[in-house]
């Protein structure tokens, strides 16, 4: 019985979420092996091999590989299914765009955002925004998962002696084509890669106040700025900032959140961070219910202190 992660990278380096399903193909039991598909991706695959943890390397090389498009990256990993009892993937946008063309073609059930691997075939997984969790038992011959890379730690990505073998690519998918992609350029930290986050919500008031207030803090503490949906669709901070169950899941070692009432919907992506503060001026906000500090202040005010004091 051998698992097979579906790394993800840039074709230069391996992308942290691909340490954390190392560690949930880890409790699967059995070897494990990633796949690396990319074009001039040698460097990417070396790095796999030095996971913690990692037996084996296959490095697939094309250039209809070079953008990941998930046509021709779930082709691959079809090739390959046949060795392996588990196949995992992060549950990023990629992961989750290549895992159900996969599950869909092997005719089995994917089971999503694991979060804990009881046994081989047993998992946990959040339900109802995080408010319940479901143990799934799959009785599927290949179990087809992705993982929620807040639930568990990284892999080491050093000190790892994966071999990599060289596999033969298969051919690109002729109805997909890569045209372009409009790429945010960022300064700050990825915000799922992120140690600390600073998020605002509606009480912000404006994308003015939002910056004016928040990114003095965000720098101080060499932070990424994150948004509640409320935010977003009021359009003070761009979408890509947007945490909780239809944003991205976050667990960084401190969580600031300043003037979110903690709807269920933001909690459930941010409620596994290591600290939470809270800045909000009304006691009886949820977010409160998951602080470990909580600030009854006007953030206006506060914040601005706060900066100060750092």
């Amino acid at each position: 019985m051998a698992a097979l992660v579906i790394a993800e990278h840039d074709n230069a380096s391996i992308k942290g979420a691909t340490l954390n399903t190392v560690t949930a193909a880890l409790a699967c039991g059995g070897d494990v092996h990633v796949l690396v598909a990319g074009h001039n991706a040698a460097a990417a695959a070396q790095a796999a091999g030095q996971i913690a943890g990692v037996a084996k390397v296959l490095h697939a090389e094309g250039e209809h590989f070079a953008h990941g498009l998930a046509e021709n990256v779930a082709a691959q990993v079809l090739a390959l299914a046949s060795g392996y009892s588990h196949i995992l993937f992060p549950a990023t946008a990629s992961g989750k765009n290549i895992a159900p063309r996969v599950a869909a073609k092997l005719d089995v059930g994917q089971v999503s955002d694991v979060t804990k691997v009881i046994s081989a075939d047993t998992f946990e997984r959040p339900i109802y925004a995080g408010n319940a969790i479901a143990t799934v038992q799959s009785g599927d011959a290949v179990k087809v998962l992705t993982v929620r890379t807040t639930g568990f730690d990284a892999a080491a990505a050093s000190g790892g002696s994966g071999a990599v073998d060289s596999v033969a690519a298969v051919p690109a998918y002729g109805s997909a084509t890569f045209v372009g992609s409009e790429i945010a350029k960022n300064d700050r930290p990825e915000l799922t890669a992120a140690k600390i986050i600073v998020s605002g919500g509606r009480a912000m008031g404006s994308s003015e106040k939002f910056n004016e207030v928040l990114t003095p803090l965000a720098d101080k503490l060499g932070a990424a700025l994150g948004a509640s949906r409320a935010a977003v669709d009021a359009g003070y901070a761009p979408n890509d900032w947007q945490v909780g169950q239809t944003g991205k899941i976050v667990a960084p070692q401190l969580y600031v959140a300043c003037g979110i009432s903690g709807a269920i919907q933001h909690l459930a992506g941010m409620k596994d961070s290591k600290v939470i503060v809270a800045i909000n001026k009304d006691p009886e906000a949820p977010i409160f219910s998951v602080a470990d500090y909580g600030l009854e202040a006007d953030l206006f005010t506060a914040v601005p202190e706060l900066v100060k004091s750092l």
